[in-house]
């Protein structure tokens, strides 16, 4: 009974769930601690605080290929040259704060490729706009005009 436990703990341990329905295996996704930069006295000194969370963007399941370009016009700036995406936390002083803030980044980036963009449908504007412009156009070029000095 301990073993099978132990087997479905495992397997629920062996996939990380990023956002709904994606998933990447639980050693692609690492995250290293750092001494953080900044004010903190002698803490920031002595304990490693800054979270590095790195994940190959192949290692990602549940991302449909519309979703997975978004994703990485999203992330371009975090992404490195071999196609792991790095984000970086150091806004708190405890290790875990941080690490939980980092995987919220990712998250938010993951749910922002799901989103699907409305698409723009083009539109003409009125015709009482268009005079409205024109009419502007008129009043601004006899202003200006009247600014010259006389011929």
């Amino acid at each position: 009974m301990c073993e099978e436990r132990r087997d479905s703990a495992d397997a629920a341990s062996s996939a990380m769930e990023l956002a709904p329905g994606v998933f990447a295996a639980a050693d692609a996704v690492e995250v290293t601690f750092t001494r953080s930069g900044g004010p903190g006295g002698q803490n920031v000194n002595k304990v490693n605080t800054k979270a590095q969370l790195r994940v190959p963007l192949a290692a990602l399941r549940g991302l449909s290929a519309d979703a997975m370009r978004r994703l990485e016009l999203l992330a371009r700036p975090f992404l490195t040259r071999d196609g792991t995406l790095l984000i970086v936390a150091e806004r708190f002083r405890s290790q875990h704060r941080n690490r939980l803030e980092a995987l919220q980044r990712l998250r938010a980036l993951i749910l922002a490729a799901q989103k699907r963009p409305r698409p723009r449908h083009r539109t003409r504007p009125t015709a009482a706009a268009q005079q409205r412009r024109l009419d502007e156009k008129r009043h601004r070029a006899r202003i200006k005009a009247d600014r010259q000095p006389p011929l």
